[in-house]
């Protein structure tokens, strides 16, 4: 199993302290989970992509550029890019002169991406979101493996023998498909024969393990190969300790003041004490052993092979939050590590092979 360290970088009040960093302590915050995520082992550092408050992830080129410099060995993922709001061809320049810039350790994870706020700053509406997505990334898929490219598009000019520069490092960059809720983004990803990155933060277990089902039989019906089928899954919060009684006492004040900033904000809430959230949800919270159990039994559901967690502090100290990655990297990673087995695929640049094909399998 592979592991990564995921930042959305949300920017708003700590919600144990009350006290909300200056932009740029924030954005050093994030390099510095980085280097921690690269110094502990970690497989790869994420970052998310949202133009709506309490996120500054609105340009992850700029900031994955900026990790890129400072590490040399984890890769870099994108948590998710929104095509559906991005001109492909502009969001491809971005990918591949980084990817180039990273000596091709760049993975991206595309969704459609939520928030209503977000929407309306592209003018993206519900209706047309999923197409918007579909057709980024037909595109985005085109302009990564032909040299010249043309494709009759409906949300951006169309394109006629279009020659996109620079050529990519990696041939193809892999794209992961990240899905919470919909059906749309994993059909689209088992049509590609592409690897599916579920959300797996909000709600219990069920709806994401539906979800994955689904890929699982959209993956068999497009005629893919099922020994390449590839799954990644993400945490709702992470705070490992010695004993399961210290994990949730420590991580109490932290789950009461992000579910106070939920019910002030009106966003739903799903898990009302931190008990209910330990138990139900998957946030990986408690001693070594306990955290070791509870991703084997997501991972008997979903058969995933890569997982992520916080990078951020989210509330904790900062010792604690180093303490806590430390101990998961020592007692719990090096355990799933052997007992789960990696994806399908080499954990490294993506160079093309005699048995690539430009096209999904035919229905």
């Amino acid at each position: 199993m592979k592991f990564l360290a995921i930042t959305l970088i949300v920017h708003r009040p700590d919600p144990v302290t009350g006290i909300r960093k200056p932009t740029r302590d924030r954005f050093r915050e994030v390099l510095d989970n980085a280097l921690l995520a690269e110094e502990l082992g970690f497989d790869g550092f994420g970052v998310g992509e949202r133009h709506e408050r309490p996120f500054i992830s609105s340009s992850p080129p700029v900031v994955l550029s900026h990790v890129a410099a400072l590490t040399r060995r984890i890769r870099l993922f994108t948590a998710v890019t929104t095509l559906s709001l991005l001109d492909p061809v502009r969001a491809y320049e971005d990918y591949a002169t980084l990817d180039h810039l990273s000596g091709g350790r760049l993975e991206l994870i595309i969704g459609k991406g939520n928030g209503a706020a977000q929407r309306e700053l592209f003018q993206v509406t519900p209706d047309d979101q999923w197409e918007r997505n579909a057709e980024s990334y037909e595109v985005f898929r085109q302009i990564w493996r032909q040299d010249k490219v043309t494709a009759a598009t409906r949300f951006r000019p169309e394109l006629t023998d279009a020659e996109v520069w620079p050529r990519p490092y990696q041939q193809p960059v892999r794209v992961w498909h990240g899905s919470a809720t919909s059906k749309e983004s994993v059909d689209l990803a088992a049509r590609y024969g592409d690897p599916l990155f579920s959300a797996n933060v909000t709600h219990p277990i069920e709806p994401y393990a539906e979800l994955i089902r689904y890929y699982r039989e959209r993956w068999e019906h497009y005629g893919h190969d099922p020994g390449a089928l590839a799954v990644g899954a993400g945490s709702a919060g992470l705070y490992v300790a010695r004993t399961s009684q210290e994990a949730v006492e420590t991580y109490r004040p932290v789950f009461e003041g992000t579910l106070a900033f939920q019910r002030q904000a009106g966003l739903p809430v799903v898990f009302e004490t931190v008990e209910d959230f330990v138990e139900r949800s998957s946030a990986l919270i408690g001693s070594p052993q306990q955290v070791i159990d509870k991703v084997h039994r997501y991972h008997e559901r979903f058969g995933h092979t890569v997982l992520h967690v916080h990078a951020d502090a989210s509330g904790l100290t900062d010792p604690r939050h180093r303490d806590s990655l430390e101990l998961f990297q020592s007692e719990v990673a090096s355990v799933l590590r052997k007992d789960i087995p990696d994806p399908p695929f080499d954990w490294g640049p993506v160079l093309p092979t005699p048995s690539t094909t430009e096209e999904p399998a035919h229905v």
